[in-house]
């Protein structure tokens, strides 16, 4: 059939028909030059961003999942691939990445179409470019976080009926698993636990603890970590270099600190970098790389120098110093709270250096933190490190709930830069102790030899931990002063000075010796000062068997304080400097404990007061009354009487008036003291 053209249908109209060349109904004709090109088709597809056009195909590409790696290729390996898997971990780490490469391992036929299942997928075979292409019909991914309910579940269940259309398995990757509601979860457990041949379910999730265990138990679990600092920058580096970008070594070590683990989150702030550095003309083959500033100001974070200035002017009490600071940073567009974090990661990282002084030459540390922090940890004690860091850490809360951020920071600082000069809580106890200087640290190792070439002490090792009362008196007549584990303090000694020639030694007061105990009960007196658990464990839950110094056997009540025997034993050892005692457990009966002969004791005393003919007769006089508390003032801490009357009558005489005395009228008493 043939179109008749605008001539034909003018010559059958009886009309004119128009130039060929000549204007259209709507303009000049347009000329062949200004007809536009077609597109070409590469500049036409839209742009990928790096986290999706540089994702992980095979087990060799994922970084930072050895283990998960090396356990999966085992078990393709041996044939031993389970038929469900549990992936989790943090945002990006490759949860649902892995997910993919084991269903591609799964359906894998290879380029011939006669492979296997393998841990190296082939990657051109049909199954695998229909699932990179994410159009396989047997493997589906399904978004729990929007469909939650038991319909949704059931619909899976009843895909599971069925074959597989084109590949070998039919494999259920499930994101978000912990969204499922419990009935879901419910319905799919017979499913999971027995599912047929052909299936194989992935779960994925960030939540691994909202997750059922009954779910879990039918399910291998692999936790996908988060990707090193180091592995991260060496990746996004290859990229970069994919991509024909420059980048400095600080800028890739700062976005892979800001990536906190996660790939992808780095690969997007990586994307977000290029495409600022290159419009800046920076990154280019022929220009300068990318560096550290620019990306610090794309992610608002303040220069790490002025992190150090601002952390040394907050040391140092320096508050117009800090302020002005923060000003700067303020005036060009920085976020003032995301700096104060900055200041309390640093805080952190200086406490560390300090706590393992080989940090300091740790490659994977940037420069800036081996050197200024370095020397920051010299400089610092701990106790003002983490005074710095608490204050730091209620300041970065206030900073989130104020109206004005600016105004919540600047109080922050001007916090801490008032407490710079007040004295740690050690040196404050050890003014009131009489002690001048500050406590210094008791350096490890052999201690210094004294005059004579004999060494300060042979203690074993472990007893400077539960220290005597008394401190030994060091240099300046001071020592250390540290916590222990009851909350309390105690202050070890530092080693005694060489004598010098001609010079009279001061002689160093002689603590007195500590007494050790002679009965069960002077035992547990002894612990209290000096371990307020065992001493409470002791009381309610320990009962004696035998006590026959330096060995004592006791029963002791089940769910106790863990390894009581053996504590007791080397707090008794270390406090009387006696070696020989021995603590056994015995699976006798024993006495009862010391708060249950205390309560015992209390009920005799209430009994004997009861049946006093004078407080009975107050009882009739006064039918509401009760009978308060009995204090015996004679009775120990325990509630028991002393132990020399011990072999006595337990409940002493009441002091009451004579029996033979005169009757007080109604009128004659005082109400009050029997309310």
């Amino acid at each position: 059939m043939t179109v008749p053209s605008d001539q034909d249908r003018s010559e059958e109209a009886g009309l004119p028909a128009p130039p060929a060349d000549g204007p259209g109904l709507f303009g000049d004709a347009p000329q062949p030059s200004a007809v536009p090109a077609v597109p070409d088709a590469a500049a036409a597809a839209p742009y990928r961003v790096l986290a999706r056009k540089y994702r992980p195909t095979t087990f060799d590409d994922l970084i930072g999942q050895e283990t998960t790696v090396r356990i999966l290729r085992n078990a393709f390996a041996q044939g031993r691939v389970a038929h469900a898997f549990m992936l989790t971990g943090v945002r990006g780490v490759g949860k649902t990445t892995t997910a993919r490469i084991i269903a591609r391992a799964l359906n894998c036929t290879g380029p011939d179409g006669r492979g296997g299942p393998t841990a190296d997928p082939c990657g051109v075979c049909p199954n695998c470019v229909a699932i990179l292409a994410d159009r396989h019909p047997d493997v589906l991914e399904i978004d729990a976080a929007s469909r939650t309910g038991v319909d949704d579940v059931r619909e899976i269940i009843e895909a599971t009926r069925f074959r597989p259309l084109q590949g070998r398995m039919k494999v259920f990757i499930i994101d978000e698993v912990h969204m499922l509601s419990r009935n879901a979860f419910n319905a799919l457990l017979k499913t999971l636990e027995e599912p047929p041949p052909q299936v194989t379910f992935i779960f994925a999730t960030t939540e691994l603890r909202k997750v059922l265990v009954t779910v879990l138990s039918r399910c291998q679990t692999f936790a996908l970590r988060r990707v090193p600092q180091v592995e991260l920058a060496a990746h996004f580096d290859r990229v970069a270099q994919a991509e024909h970008v420059r980048f400095s070594a600080d800028a890739l070590a700062l976005i892979a600190r800001a990536a906190d683990g996660s790939v992808r989150d780095g690969l997007s702030l990586l994307d977000q970098a290029i495409a600022q550095g290159t419009l800046d003309g920076e990154g280019g083959a022929d220009a300068a790389p990318i560096g550290v500033d620019l990306v610090a100001g794309m992610l608002g974070l303040a220069d790490r120098g002025l992190v150090f200035d601002l952390l040394d002017a907050v040391l140092e009490g320096r508050a117009d110093r800090a302020l002005e600071i923060t000003g700067d940073v303020y005036m060009r567009g920085g976020d003032l709270g995301v700096m104060l974090g900055d200041v309390l990661e640093l805080v952190h990282t200086v406490s560390r250096i300090k706590a393992i002084p080989a940090l300091r030459d740790n490659p994977e540390m940037p420069e800036a933190e081996r050197q200024r922090g370095a020397a920051l940890a010299e400089r610092v004690p701990v106790p003002v490190l983490g005074r710095t860091w608490q204050m730091l850490l209620k300041g970065v809360e206030e900073v989130e709930h104020a109206p004005d951020r600016r105004q919540a920071v600047d109080m922050v600082l001007i916090r801490l830069c008032y407490v710079a000069d007040l004295p740690p809580p050690g040196d404050v106890v050890r003014r009131m102790l009489g002690q001048d200087g500050p406590a210094t640290p008791i350096q490890a190792g052999p201690a210094p030899a004294m005059a004579g070439g004999q060494g300060t002490s042979s203690a074993p090792a472990g007893q400077q931990a539960v220290a005597a009362p008394a401190p030994a008196q060091g240099p300046q007549g001071g020592g250390e002063i540290r916590m222990v584990a009851n909350g309390g303090m105690r202050v070890e000694g530092t080693p005694r000075p060489t004598p010098q020639p001609g010079r009279v030694e001061e002689t160093a007061p002689v603590p007195p010796p500590v007494t050790p105990p002679r009965t069960w009960r002077e035992a547990v007196a002894f612990v209290s000062g000096r371990d307020a658990m065992l001493h409470g464990h002791l009381r309610h839950a320990t009962h004696l068997v035998s006590f026959a110094p330096p060995l004592i056997e006791i029963r002791v009540e089940r769910n106790s304080l863990p390894g009581l025997a053996r504590r007791l034993e080397t707090l008794l050892r270390e406090g009387t400097g006696d070696g020989t005692w021995q603590v056994r457990l015995s699976d006798a009966p024993g006495e009862a404990t010391l708060a249950e002969q205390g309560a015992e004791i209390i009920q005799l005393h209430r009994a004997a007061a009861e049946a006093h003919p004078l407080v009975q007769a107050a009882m009739q006089v006064f039918p509401t009354a009760r009978l308060g508390e009995v204090t015996d003032h004679a009775l120990d801490d325990y509630g028991l009487p002393p132990e020399d009357m011990a072999d006595l009558n337990l409940v002493p005489d009441l002091e009451f008036a004579p029996l033979d005395a005169d009757v007080a009228g109604e009128d004659d008493l005082d109400t009050d003291d029997f309310v």
